[in-house]
């Protein structure tokens, strides 16, 4: 099974040096190789496979001297990142984005040759000095690849992917009472079937006004002054708090979620599609429902547990669940609503996340229409 430790990196001023060296580097290497790849498709309708890219890399060293400063195998690696761009990509005008110096996470890999030494309290990379760091948690296994960032602040981390050995923990069998669903929304961040409501602490929304004085700021800065870049610093950190409040939030919800259930059952959504909706698009985008499932499905694999995904378009909050009523003149504003057959009043939230469950469990053959 392979996992990823992260780990502070404290670089002396020679040493960050260095590690800036190695990042615009490997960026203006993506960027050639990017750009051979756009060229030879639109000259010979083909795509240029990393290993002839990894060929050319000589001649590209010999015309720019600098890039032999750095470890070679970091550079070949970023024309690993272009490996997936087949030529059904680029027959449809698939390219992706050149990479900026201004983008406030650089990054650079590094796919062997470093050793980490948990006794010194170090990293060794190639072509740089041993890198003091603080190894908070040692790991058992086989380190394969590494990749070292920058943060906006100018923080330098590395995070290590390593191969433990062990396999993936067979996942559990699961029924009805073990089975919660899941209805992700606005108001609420979570409502399970359960019946209980996760707010949405809504970080975004809770730092607009401090986030509009900083961009202000930074729009009243001369260009290419360093009070500009000082105040474009400012407004990269605030950013960079609000997303480690999401991730800790939404990590700590769906840790708690996998522990206590066997199975948790979701609405597939269309999130591309309902921010295009201006109206709820800030207020979507600030959930970030995509990254909670994504961290969803990754832990309940670690822990052997079962995410269930129902469809779409599936009638989740305008279907009763007690008697299975369908309600098609509900809509969005409505919070609550009585069934007109059995009388049941319902919760829109509460009754959806019933729902999900149960459709989910149907998809299962675990219970009946």
């Amino acid at each position: 099974m392979m996992q990823a430790f992260k780990f502070r990196l404290y670089p002396t001023t020679t040493q960050a040096i260095q590690l800036n060296q190695h990042i615009g580097s490997c960026r203006f290497v993506y960027n050639w190789a990017l750009d051979q790849k756009i060229k030879t498709y639109e000259q010979a309708g083909e795509s240029i496979s990393r290993f002839d890219l990894n060929k050319l890399i000589p001649t590209l060293k010999a015309s720019n001297e600098w890039l032999g400063e750095v470890n070679s195998q970091s550079l070949q690696g970023m024309t690993k990142q272009l490996n997936p761009l087949s030529l059904d990509s680029l027959e449809r005008n698939r390219f992706p984005k050149f990479k900026s110096k201004k983008n406030p996470i650089q990054s650079f890999p590094v796919p062997q040759h470093y050793t980490v030494n948990f006794e010194t309290n170090t990293i060794k990379l190639p072509k740089i000095e041993p890198i003091k760091a603080v190894l908070h948690r040692k790991f058992e296994g086989e380190p394969k690849t590494a990749t070292v960032s920058r943060t906006c602040k100018g923080h330098y981390y590395i995070s290590i992917l390593v191969e433990d050995g062990k396999e993936l923990p067979v996942k559990e069998a699961f029924t009805e009472s073990t089975t919660v669903g899941i209805d992700v929304g606005i108001k609420d961040f979570a409502v399970l079937s359960t019946g209980e409501k996760v707010e949405n602490p809504k970080y975004l929304k809770n730092s607009l006004k401090r986030l509009k004085v900083l961009q202000k700021r930074v729009s009243r800065k001369q260009k290419g002054s360093k009070n500009r870049a000082k105040a474009k610093r400012r407004l990269a950190v605030l950013h960079d708090k609000i997303t480690n409040q999401r991730n800790d939030f939404q990590n700590k919800l769906s840790f708690r979620l996998v522990s206590e259930n066997q199975a948790v059952a979701l609405e597939t959504l269309n999130v591309k599609g309902m921010v295009k909706n201006h109206h709820l698009a800030q207020a979507i985008s600030d959930s970030a429902w995509s990254s909670f499932v994504i961290k969803l499905e990754y832990k309940a694999q670690w822990f052997g547990k079962t995410v269930l995904r129902i469809g779409q378009f599936e009638p989740s909050s305008k279907l009763c669940s007690v008697c299975g009523y369908h309600n098609k003149e509900l809509q969005l504003k409505d919070r609550e609503w009585i069934c007109p057959d059995c009388k049941t009043k319902h919760d829109r939230d509460i009754n959806a996340a019933i729902n999900i469950k149960k459709f989910a469990l149907i998809d299962q053959n675990l219970i009946g229409l």
